[in-house]
Order: structure tokens, then C-alpha cells, then sequence
């Protein structure tokens, strides 16, 4: 699999956070138990997109016979395809389990990622589970749920680091490695004015920087970033440094579960089991089968 950068001009993914998941996750075995070196990180603890005290009520099924999932199978830990040629991930369970909220019956279908929306729009599917980001662009082509992850910035530093923190306070007159061109490069210019950036042609390159001594910290996706803490690549040199930067302006509004425009009845039924899920722990539980050194 090639890891190229992906830019914003691309179809769909138009996402940096995605282009670097694809590349850090492709060779992460999934573990139920934080890999060695996971102490000096955070521990996953599952995140809460959904209110646990909001009383849900069920929507109409009655026009609901089947929901036919889309999703790809080169994209893990979200989904990715078994030696026997089975789909699996955290998307394909998720979407069991909402199947099994719905006691709907329920397909999956694997289909190439940049295909998933015209299968919706031809009626070939009904729902692509499958990492699409939830921005302006592509709220004109599709309707989401409600987002059930996000991928917000965080910095990384060396272990030996004295830095106090990762405020641009303690980044003034630092240098920052970050991916060029990216969401995250554009919210450092903005709000860590004081830091020198040294831009890299990914975010591959960015983090090998901090590695080896050439930046004091590292900004990018979280979730891309956690996997890397804890895999063969980083060695264990290095360590999340405070919390998330979630601001959607920059990293956008999060994932969800994409349906036909104007598909109202599928959207709520959807929105209305994955809070249910949530509620009762099932989510949690994938989310820390697939995620077990935690991003957020």
C-alpha cells in the first residue's frame, strides 16, 4: 500500500488526519491491552460523543425493512479484510451493533472508498460507515449522523523533553515539526505565532524529525499519533504532551455514518442506535478493543 500525501484538492477523503491514519494504522495489530511503552501515554479511555442522561426515543422503523452498509476494506483498524477475505474493523462491528439495536436486518458491502457515494446516490446502498469526514463540502453530497469520532491535533514531544507544557507560552522561540500544508500546519501559523515551524512533506517526516532531535515537539492527528507512540517505528522516544486541540474550524466536525440526502428516516433511526449503543457500553467496548492507547 502507498502512503502518499493526500491534499485538499483530493475527492473525498480531503483529509490529512485520514491520509497519515492510513499509513500509521496499515501494519497495527488490534489489541484488547495497551502494547509495551503505553504507560508513558494515556491510556484509552472510550470518549463520549453522545449525552448518557438524554431519554431517547425510538424513531418509526416501519419504513425500514434492511439497511445495506457500504464501507472499503484498506483502512484499518476501521476496516480492513481478513485472510479469508472477510471484512472486519471498528466501522464493521460498530455497524453490527447498530443492527442489532435496530433488530434490523443487515447487509455489508465492501466497495473501492471512492465509489461508496455514487452507490448511494445509484440506491446500491443505504449507509457508508466507512471514516468520512463531516465537512461543508461534503455535506452537499451527503446527509451524516451525528459524529461518533473526531480527529483532533495534539503535540508530541521526546521523553528527555523539559518543555513546561505544549502552550504557545512554552513553544515560543521552539521549533515545531509539522506536516506542510496541512490543517494542522494552518492552526500553528494562527495560534502559536512565536514557535518556528519546520514544515515536512508529510506527516511521516515530521515525526522521524522529533525522533531524532531535530524539533522540540511534533503537531498532528491524535489518533495517527497514538498508534505511532506505541509501534515499532517510534522506538518509544517520545510522548503525547497535553491534551487535544479539537477546534473544528481546523480539523472539522468529526466522522459519521453517511446516508442519501434527504434520507431523514434512515439518518434518525441511525442517530437514534448509535446513542443507544452508546448507553449501553457496547460502543466503549469497541472503541477499546480497536483504540487501546488513547488519542484523546
Amino acid at each position: 500500500m502507498m502512503c502518499e500525501k493526500r491534499t485538499v484538492a483530493e475527492a473525498w477523503r480531503r483529509s490529512e488526519t485520514l491520509t497519515s491514519l492510513r499509513c500509521a494504522l496499515a501494519a497495527v495489530m488490534v489489541s484488547v491491552t495497551a502494547p509495551a511503552g503505553a504507560a508513558d501515554n494515556v491510556v484509552a479511555a472510550a470518549p463520549s460523543f453522545w449525552d448518557p442522561a438524554r431519554k431517547l426515543e425510538k424513531p418509526d422503523l416501519s419504513a425500514i425493512k434492511q439497511i445495506r452498509f457500504l464501507t472499503e476494506d484498506d483502512f484499518p483498524p476501521f476496516d480492513f479484510a481478513l485472510p479469508d477475505g472477510t471484512i472486519a474493523g471498528f466501522n464493521v462491528d460498530l455497524a453490527r451493533a447498530i443492527c442489532e439495536e435496530l433488530e434490523l436486518s443487515c447487509t455489508i458491502q465492501r466497495r473501492r472508498w471512492d465509489t461508496l457515494v455514487a452507490a448511494l446516490d445509484e440506491n446500491a446502498g443505504d449507509a457508508a460507515i466507512a471514516s468520512f469526514a463531516i465537512t461543508p463540502e461534503t455535506r452537499k453530497k451527503v446527509d451524516f449522523t451525528q459524529p461518533y469520532y473526531t480527529t483532533p491535533g495534539r503535540f508530541v514531544v521526546r521523553k528527555d523533553s523539559v518543555l513546561p507544557g505544549a502552550t504557545p507560552e512554552a513553544l515560543a522561540d521552539r521549533t515545531i515539526a509539522v506536516a506542510a500544508d496541512s490543517a494542522h500546519e494552518a492552526y500553528l501559523r494562527k495560534f502559536f505565532p512565536a514557535s518556528t515551524l519546520a514544515t515536512y512533506p508529510s506527516a511521516q517526516q515530521a515525526r522521524t524529525a522529533l525522533k531524532e532531535g531535530r524539533a522540540h515537539a511534533m503537531f498532528g492527528d491524535a489518533i495517527s499519533l497514538a498508534f505511532w507512540l506505541n509501534g515499532a517505528d517510534a522506538a518509544d522516544c517520545c510522548m503525547f504532551k497535553d491534551g487535544p486541540y479539537a477546534d473544528p474550524a481546523f480539523f472539522g466536525d468529526g466522522v459519521g455514518v453517511a446516508v442519501r440526502k434527504n434520507n431523514v428516516a434512515l439518518r434518525r433511526a441511525l442517530d437514534y442506535a448509535l446513542a443507544r449503543v452508546a448507553q449501553k457500553g457496547v460502543y466503549a467496548e469497541l472503541y477499546l478493543k480497536y483504540f487501546p492507547v488513547g488519542p484523546y
